[in-house]
């Protein structure tokens, strides 16, 4: 049981990881925009361990449509992050 787990966890940042900023699918035609930016915020912690290993990737989006990308990323690092050290707090 224990396997499947550790390969199910495996298969998922695999996953994860697909959707990674800074991978080259995104064009100053076709910018990421503000959904992506918070998909992006989401993922970061695991984009900044995937950066260490493939060089390719990368925290940011350097092809995005500016103010609601940056909007988008930032809600979703403070309210992911955020909330989690909120809910720890009401459980004491």
């Amino acid at each position: 049981m224990r396997k499947i787990l550790i390969l199910t966890a495996l298969a998922m940042l695999l996953l994860i990881t697909a959707c990674a900023p800074g991978m080259n699918d995104r064009t100053p035609e076709r910018p990421a925009g503000f959904f992506w930016g918070i998909w992006h915020g989401w993922i970061a912690p695991f984009s900044l361990i995937f950066s260490i290993f493939i060089p390719e990737v990368s925290i940011y989006e350097v092809n995005n449509t500016g103010f609601w990308y940056d909007f988008g990323f930032y809600i979703a690092i403070v309210g992911g992050f955020g909330g989690l050290a909120l809910s720890r707090k009401k459980q004491r």
